[in-house]
């Protein structure tokens, strides 16, 4: 299910956000032992002119907001790193 649910973020991310870079990982294997046996951590690494002098509350609350419906369906834990494309 990690590898179908990484494609189902990359896909989410890309289609809303038109990232010029997008990296996710799946994260569970450094959660064994925890809620879900690790299962549904993930970090998200994207750059988007979509971000262009937003706060960076804003810019996770896009992410959130494009991962609509995964994030009670498949996602337990989210981590981000989201920011504008280097100039």
């Amino acid at each position: 299910m990690s590898r179908a649910m990484v494609e189902q973020i990359r896909e989410r991310l890309a289609a809303a956000l038109a990232p010029t870079e997008l990296e996710v990982l799946d994260e569970g294997h450094k959660h064994a032992g925890h809620a879900n046996a690790g299962k549904g951590h993930f970090h998200v690494r994207i750059a988007s002119a979509a971000f262009a002098g937003v706060l960076p509350i804003k810019r996770h609350r896009m992410v959130y907001a494009a991962l609509d419906g995964l994030m009670d369906n498949g996602i337990h834990a989210l981590s981000i790193d989201a920011r504008a494309p280097d100039v």
